[in-house]
């Protein structure tokens, strides 16, 4: 039996990657791929171990979490420090070392194999790890479908009653051809028949979170919230002079990346929902607020309907052109 060892951080794991192991996979019988993490990487290391078990079907994935040196010159006892620790993550002699990087040939020195360096001027697939993290959404085609998510963008149509939050949000989702989550209190409220009550904050934000959720495995590059756990918080103190404490934790968690904050200048539709024309500008300074309590990025969008519709496109356009 031959045996073959792939070694990377998949930080985040993409097609170049997938190259390497299917090119890998015909080389030897049993290919053992070693997801190595450290704590201070910014995708958790769990989560990439997670993908790669999805993405390696029939290859042995393992989790190497050792808090190892990076480069020989951290360490005088580097190259004996990741023998050990591949030893143990793969107990039995390596015939075959598979890598797309300079370093492959002494590591396989130390193991006692063969390195076989696939596509090192990344040729077949001209991508890195470090390039999807800087620009996921322009390198998006090199990035495995159950990887996307995590760098979809949220981004989320906020600002008082009546200022064309749910319009902006169809058109946005419309024109950049992605998902959009729609108010989920008015959903529930229209199916209760009547105005929120204070029990019901908890199932409403509840339901938001799940709603947000599946729109964001589902989106392309980026999803548009009509609203999130902001607006919540907002209407819940108004109402009931307080929120549940699990709401303001998850908004914690889930603050949008970009907010396109629509203004109180355009008039008044009346709605069954709707029963605070006289406070739009109390409401507009709330929602400014809660904006910068929590560091939010944004930008406001104003004018007459047509005008504020374009408006808000060219703000979430330029936004996701950085990345």
């Amino acid at each position: 039996m031959i045996r073959g060892l792939v070694l990377g951080k998949f930080l985040p794991p993409h097609t170049g990657h997938l190259h390497l192991i299917r090119e890998a996979r015909q080389k030897c019988d049993l290919l053992t791929v070693v997801v190595g993490t450290l704590k201070s990487e910014p995708i958790e290391g769990q989560l990439r171990f997670r993908w790669m078990k999805e993405l390696c079907q029939g290859c042995r994935v393992v989790h190497l979490t050792d808090e190892n040196p990076q480069y020989p010159e951290e360490h005088p006892e580097f190259w004996n420090i990741w023998k050990s620790s591949l030893r143990r993550m793969h107990p039995e002699p390596v015939d075959l070392l598979f890598s797309s990087e300079l370093y492959g040939d002494r590591l396989a020195s130390e193991l006692g194999a063969e390195h076989r360096c696939i596509d090192l001027q990344r040729q077949a697939v001209p991508i890195s790890g470090t390039e999807i993290r800087h620009r996921p959404l322009r390198n998006y085609r090199f990035i495995p479908e159950i990887v996307r998510p995590y760098f979809h963008k949220k981004i989320v149509i906020t600002g008082a009653e009546s200022t064309g939050k749910t319009t902006t949000a169809r058109h946005l989702a419309n024109r950049l051809n992605t998902v959009w989550a729609h108010e989920y209190a008015r959903e529930y409220l229209d199916c209760m028949g009547r105005y929120v009550e204070e029990q019901d904050i908890a199932k409403i934000a509840r339901g938001q979170i799940a709603l947000e959720d599946r729109m964001r495995n589902a989106a392309n590059r980026a999803y548009i919230c009509d609203t999130d756990l902001m607006a919540t918080i907002i209407y819940s103190q108004h109402y009931f002079g307080g929120c549940p404490d699990f709401v303001a934790t998850e908004l914690q968690k889930r603050v949008g990346d970009f907010y396109v904050f629509m203004d109180v200048d355009i008039p008044w539709v009346d709605d069954p929902q709707r029963d605070a024309p006289h406070l739009r500008r109390e409401f507009r300074a709330r929602f400014l607020d809660i904006l910068h309590e929590h560091r939010a990025s944004y930008a406001i969008a104003g004018g007459a309907f047509r005008h504020r519709l374009q408006n808000a496109y060219e703000i979430v356009t330029d936004y996701l052109k950085q990345f």
